[in-house]
């Protein structure tokens, strides 16, 4: 589980497809020393496992599934990438529940300053924009963010400078996919209304 609050900017150092699909090595200021083989670390969203590691790195293999349901595929050496490492209990929960689970892939449409913040519209695709709802959470490129309002399938987001600086979503521009995860309460919730 994690918390969509980013600890790192990585940045992919190497791309090479395997027999088993797809192999990615992240650069990233972790500590990698209290990072296991093994160990789930969030990935623009996208929870993975860490296969290997080296100094200052740490590799991740995705599969043709993974690839195909996400924005992993558009990563070439040099892209930059928003981390989080797992939450552990007694950590602060400073975002929402996020699983690392990507729900679908949305674009950007625009994004505009307002005061010093930006504000972002985004369009999901359907049928997943009828789990977004206003002042509701999602987690955005794996950052944890509040809906300001909805309309149809498009939402909007006022991105505080602090976020658009220290994650990857200042460097989105219009015509951009990116990895969406609905809140866990929505997706429950509409489990339950499907099947009541």
């Amino acid at each position: 589980m994690f918390t969509g609050i980013v600890t790192d900017i990585g940045r992919v150092r190497a791309v090479r497809d395997t027999d088993r699909d797809r192999r990615y090595e992240i650069e990233t200021a972790f500590d990698l020393s209290t990072v296991d083989i093994g160990a789930s670390i969030a990935h623009a969203g996208c929870c993975l496992t860490v296969v290997e590691k080296g100094a200052g790195w740490f590799a991740v293999e995705v599969s043709g599934e993974t690839l195909s349901k996400t924005t992993l595929d558009t990563w070439s050496e040099g892209s930059r990438v928003n981390l989080e490492r797992a939450a552990r209990l007694g950590d602060e929960m400073g975002g929402h529940v996020v699983s690392g689970h990507v729900d679908g892939v949305g674009e950007i449409l625009s994004i505009e300053a307002v005061g010093g913040s930006h504000h972002i519209r985004v369009r999901a695709p359907r049928p997943l924009h009828r789990y977004i709802a206003p002042k509701g959470s999602i987690a955005v490129e794996g950052v944890s963010l509040t809906v300001n309002d909805v309309e149809d399938d498009i939402f909007h987001l006022n991105i505080i400078p602090h976020t658009f600086e220290v994650t990857t979503l200042g460097a989105l521009k219009a015509g951009d996919r990116v990895n969406l995860e609905i809140d866990m309460l929505a997706r429950y919730l509409a489990r339950w209304q499907e099947t009541a």
